[in-house]
């Protein structure tokens, strides 16, 4: 086998790693009730569940016992391995947290693969669905019932999803907020919250026709998954500036296609370039 065959092997092995991964993490929080489950106060209104610590030691346990000289990184237990290691795992064992624990059924578990800043493998599963959208870094395909079919983004449903959710180390030149109340998005796009980066995966599979929220992505546990399935899939994606999408707080607008960035691209620059618009 060439070299050029064993990095193919290595790089389908590494995205169903992912894609198994983020769907055992899902199948923990499936089989748990948010009725009464404890809390861990993380401050700031941050909290994680037991639930969040039960899926993350079953997702790295995977994911240790597969790959174990590489290096991880985990919402609730934080980096461990190498500190230089060429290849870290980026886990989210339950992005929406607070959605669970009030018994809204919207959340995800992201589990991403890095090489050297690269995202090369990377799986979002839904726990409630049994959907799991997963990418090996070229391609992006939605698992359902064992079937996987080609991601295929649209601007059609005209819906955007808006991270409300601090940081905001853009404002107040920047605020996603803003949107909300800006008559010119208001006639292009209709704005929903789902509170979890599941929607990002909805961005690449078609469901959403964008995502935008401020923030730090680099190195993010809750967006490169979804990033990387957006890239994969085709859309278009940026930062808030238009510029790479993992450099500094300069957050994320992912788009179906070029028309749709190009719109929230406008609307974005001119809040920041005008203030406070109508």
């Amino acid at each position: 086998m060439s070299n050029a065959d064993d990095a193919s092997e290595t790089t389908t092995g590494d995205a169903d790693l992912a894609r198994r991964a983020a769907e055992l993490g899902a199948q923990v929080v499936r089989s748990r009730d948010w009725r009464g489950v404890a809390r861990e106060d993380k401050g700031g209104g941050d909290f994680a569940t037991a639930v969040d610590v039960e899926a993350e030691r079953a997702v790295l346990g995977l994911l240790r016992a597969a790959r174990p000289d590489d290096a991880f990184t985990a919402e609730e237990s934080g980096r461990t391995g190498a500190p230089d290691a060429a290849r870290r795992w980026l886990v989210d064992p339950l992005c929406g947290t607070l959605n669970f624990a009030v018994g809204t059924h919207l959340v995800g578990v992201n589990v991403a693969l890095q090489e050297h800043g690269r995202t090369t493998a990377a799986a979002t599963a839904d726990p409630y669905t049994g959907e799991t959208y997963w990418t090996d870094g070229a391609r992006a395909r939605l698992r359902r019932d064992g079937a996987d079919t080609p991601l295929e983004p649209s601007p059609e449903s005209r819906l955007v999803d808006l991270n409300l959710d601090p940081p905001y180390p853009n404002a107040p030149a920047l605020r996603v907020a803003r949107l909300l109340t800006d008559a010119d998005f208001e006639r292009a796009f209709r704005p929903r919250v789902v509170s979890s980066t599941l929607a990002v995966a909805w961005v690449a599979a078609g469901r959403r026709a964008g995502y935008v929220t401020d923030g730090r992505l680099e190195g993010s546990v809750h967006f490169a998954a979804g990033i990387a399935l957006c890239e994969a899939a085709g859309c278009t994606v940026t930062d808030l500036r238009g510029g790479p999408v993992h450099r500094g707080d300069g957050g994320l607008i992912a788009a179906a296609d070029e028309r749709t960035h190009a719109l929230l691209l406008d609307l974005i620059t001119r809040q920041e370039t005008t203030g406070v618009r109508r």
